[in-house]
């Protein structure tokens, strides 16, 4: 269907007063019956589509995103000064929408990397991690000594093929910090990376004096064995640390090496999403497209992991009604009472979020930007929640408890142990998540055509009637399948994902 044949709002829902501007709508353009825009509606905005009285729900998806500030006439453009939050009565209905998952007769396969434990990678990694932000340039300079010179092209991995890159995760913490929950937060995303399938082999770094020394945390994570450590006060400081360090990635490269791919069924793919950058089409075309690999992924025995718990809020009871249990349901709705106080104890509120990025883009409420991004996770059963980092031990659509920062949030749905991330974005977000590939999803054809190097997904098909939800989503779990086998992303092109390590710190800096 052409583009040009196509209504200029569209109505997501008979309930909805609103509709969403296909295009940037000048004054006075048609947007419903008798009904035209009373001044310029920016593309991805909504523009009511009948009268909405002052302090009158506001509904999208059929679902109240807020309130009217103020009496609104049909056609007037519906902004964050015409809708404001307000109190909103949530039905959690626990488990009345679980269904039986439909599993396929004939799951998928892609090209995956088989380990000795029986785990399966969709990368090869040498990784270093570290336990202190003291120690973060020392593994940077083991890194360093290894990557391709961008002038040169000479390549110091060429002779192991296999190995797809050695890896410094650095961070600021690991000293300064209390003994409790911030400490464990931290020890467990370490461990969660240390134990990736991804990596073949994993050295960590310590200063010596830190809070977080090496050898508790290698035997809480139950890494010792696995892990080389190396503290750079005991090794005799930087140059010697740097040179053990490069010797022990030059010692194991030939059997990190030997690895080759095979056909593995999709049921051992962990897909963590994530949205950032959002607009107002996020909800229309890139998340519920993604919502659609999800559910393929999950009929073929496979893992979705949703995240970014604060853009969940407001939308959790269209999650508990999906929930498996009771008692999952209840992790959830816990979650949103510890952020309400969390947020409130720090003299913030949750409609801090939506960004000015994602209000340029159209979205007003922390409502309507939940309601949006939950659409990632498909249809399936909410079958566990995990906290922070933990692995994740179930598999089907799961739900993880992270911040709505986008690399905070994917820094604990890998260490939970998803090998793959699908990450869409409406504004443009450039992003990647070593060791884990990063496919990214526009949800507009203006923003993909800008920003194609970036992207590796056109969503925008949907919202001109190139291509049904459906026919895209199941791009996207090809697109799946065929990364997860190998194929090379836009981020992993510009060696996007060690920068973007951010454990989730909380707790007071002492």
């Amino acid at each position: 269907m052409d583009a040009v044949t196509q209504p200029p709002v569209i109505r997501l829902h008979p309930d909805d007063a609103v509709g969403i501007a296909r295009m940037a709508l000048p004054p006075g353009t048609p947007v419903g019956a008798g009904i035209a825009a009373l001044r310029r509606v920016p593309a991805g905005h909504k523009v009511a589509l009948r009268p909405i009285a002052q302090g009158e729900p506001i509904r999208r998806y059929g679902q109240v995103i807020g309130f009217a500030t103020r009496d609104l006439p049909p056609g007037e453009w519906v902004h964050v000064a015409e809708c404001s939050m307000g109190e909103v009565a949530l039905d959690y209905a626990y488990g009345v929408d679980a269904r039986p998952t439909e599993y396929v007769a004939a799951p998928r396969t892609f090209q995956g990397i088989r380990r000795a434990d029986g785990r399966v990678a969709t990368r090869n990694y040498v990784g270093i991690i570290t336990s202190v932000n003291c120690s973060a340039h020392v593994a940077e300079l083991i890194a360093m000594a290894f990557r391709r010179n961008p002038i040169t092209g000479e390549d110091p991995l060429a002779p192991w093929p296999n190995v797809d890159g050695i890896v410094a995760l650095t961070h600021k913490t690991g000293c300064g910090m209390t003994m409790g929950e911030p400490l464990r937060l931290l020890r467990r995303t370490l461990g969660g990376y240390a134990r990736h399938a991804n990596f073949s082999h994993v050295v960590a770094i310590g200063l010596g004096c830190e809070v977080n020394e090496l050898a508790p945390m290698l035997e809480e994570g139950r890494l010792s064995g696995r892990v080389r450590s190396m503290d750079i006060q005991e090794m005799g400081g930087t140059r010697k640390t740097v040179e053990a360090g490069i010797a022990f990635v030059r010692e194991v490269l030939d059997e990190a090496n030997r690895v080759a791919r095979e056909p593995v069924p999709a049921s051992e793919l962990t897909v963590a999403l994530q949205c950032g950058g959002s607009d107002g089409y996020s909800g229309i075309t890139a998340n519920p497209a993604l919502g659609v690999a999800s559910d393929l992924l999950v009929r073929n025995g496979g893992t979705v992991i949703l995240s970014e718990t604060p853009e969940t809020y407001g939308a959790e009871h269209l999650l508990t009604r999906r929930a498996v249990s009771r008692e999952v349901g209840e992790k959830l709705v816990g979650l949103m009472r510890w952020w309400e106080e969390y947020t409130a104890r720090e003299g913030a509120e949750m409609n801090a979020n939506p960004s000015p990025g994602n209000k340029a883009g159209g979205l007003t409420t922390i409502l309507e930007k939940s309601l949006g991004a939950m659409a990632k996770a498909g249809t399936t059963n909410l079958v566990d929640v995990f906290r922070y980092a933990e692995p994740v031990s179930a598999r089907g659509f799961v739900f993880m408890d992270t911040p709505g920062y986008d690399p905070v949030a994917a820094t604990g749905q890998v260490a939970g142990g998803a090998n793959l991330v699908c990450f869409t974005t409406g504004r443009g977000s450039v992003f990647g998540c070593k060791p884990a590939p990063s496919i990214k999803l526009a949800t507009n054809s203006a923003m993909y055509v800008r920003m194609e190097d970036d992207m590796d997904i056109n969503c925008g098909t949907v919202l001109t009637g190139e291509e049904s939800l459906e026919a895209c989503g199941a791009r996207v779990f090809e697109t799946m399948l065929a990364v997860a086998g190998g194929e090379r992303t836009k981020s992993e092109g510009f060696d996007f994902g060690g920068a973007e390590f951010a454990p989730w710190v909380i707790g007071a800096t002492m």
